[in-house]
């Protein structure tokens, strides 16, 4: 299926979207939910919003929807104003949000054919649109049954459909694969890298690291509605300063293991204690670690367990906060 999109130029150049120091504060909080958020994604991009529960995610997908009015601000989709030409606004987006938005009076096909309805397509452009998307989905054994019969995966595999119906400039999703079970998650991206090499624009929200970087172009770290950092998830990964990260489960005191190896060994180029565990960024391969164990056995240290992996999107997300991404 052919999702090509054309869009008009934004006022900063042609971008699927653009933003101003967008931000909104809602009544009675104690904080902005958004701050000054200036954002610049290009037209055929998969873009990721990541960090925790109140990060201001899930708003920014709003205002830039129109759920949401910014408090102050400015934002475009494809060079549409979305304050001062809202409905325009909502006719170049297509939304996923986290509750399942299906019509349970519908059938599978009904949802679709009456959502290109809606959006000005005649009977006949409608049903053979809905008939194209339930197959290119895999949903045409589903058709004429109840949407009450279809799993989580199935479910959200619709909405996606359904969202892209009528052909917009970005689609939107929010925490687009929580609570699906894996083999549902992976079959969705499949399904998202899809539709992004035939050029629609992804905008998505998520919590997964491991979903950031494998999807997403880019990456907006975001947390308390600010942007920490963004970039490619190499580039992001870059910023840690290190090329391996050892996780080693001890008995006794970790804070001083990390001090001690800290101090003896040449590589490692920051330590933390994460729970019960110490973590090492390391300068180089991971030809360190054996080194690593003997200097911790020296100093009368047992090692319980010892982990070699390379910094993660979560690796830059504690950098950046002090904090882990699932707090």
């Amino acid at each position: 299926m052919d999702t090509t999109r054309h869009h008009r130029h934004s006022p900063q150049g042609e971008w699927a979207i653009h933003t101003e120091s967008l931000a909104k504060t809602y009544s009675g909080a104690d904080a902005p939910a958004v701050q000054a958020l200036d954002l610049d994604v290009p037209t055929g991009e998969i873009f990721g919003l990541l960090g925790p529960n109140g990060a201001g995610k899930t708003t920014t997908a709003g205002m830039l929807t129109t759920r949401v009015i910014p408090t102050s601000g400015r934002g475009f989709i494809a060079g549409i104003d979305i304050v001062k030409q809202p409905s325009l606004a909502k006719q170049v987006t297509g939304i996923v949000s986290q509750q399942n938005t299906l019509d349970r009076a519908l059938t599978v096909r009904e949802n679709l054919y009456f959502h290109g309805r809606l959006f000005g397509y005649s009977a006949r452009s409608a049903r053979s649109t809905a008939d194209e998307l339930l197959a290119d989905f895999q949903l045409t054994k589903w058709a004429d049954r109840s949407v009450f019969t279809l799993s989580g995966g199935l479910a959200q595999r619709l909405m996606v459909a359904r969202a892209i119906f009528h052909r917009p400039a970005v689609l939107f999703l929010d925490e687009p694969t929580a609570g699906l079970d894996p083999q549902s998650r992976l079959a969705l991206w499949e399904k998202l890298r899809e539709l992004n090499d035939d050029g629609q624009t992804i905008l998505l929200t998520t919590h997964y690291m491991e979903e950031a970087d494998q999807l997403c172009d880019r990456v907006a770290i975001m947390d308390h509605g600010t942007v920490l950092a963004l970039g490619t998830p190499a580039e992001l990964k870059k910023r840690v300063g290190a090329d391996t990260v050892v996780t080693i489960r001890a008995a006794g005191d970790q804070e001083r293991l990390g001090d001690l190896l800290a101090a003896e060994l040449n590589g490692v180029a920051e330590h933390r204690v994460r729970g019960e565990s110490l973590e090492l960024h390391i300068d180089g391969s991971d030809r360190l670690v054996p080194r690593i164990v003997l200097a911790a056995e020296k100093a009368g240290y047992d090692i319980l367990d010892l982990s070699v992996s390379e910094p993660s999107l979560e690796t830059v997300f504690i950098d950046l906060t002090g904090k882990e991404l699932r707090e």
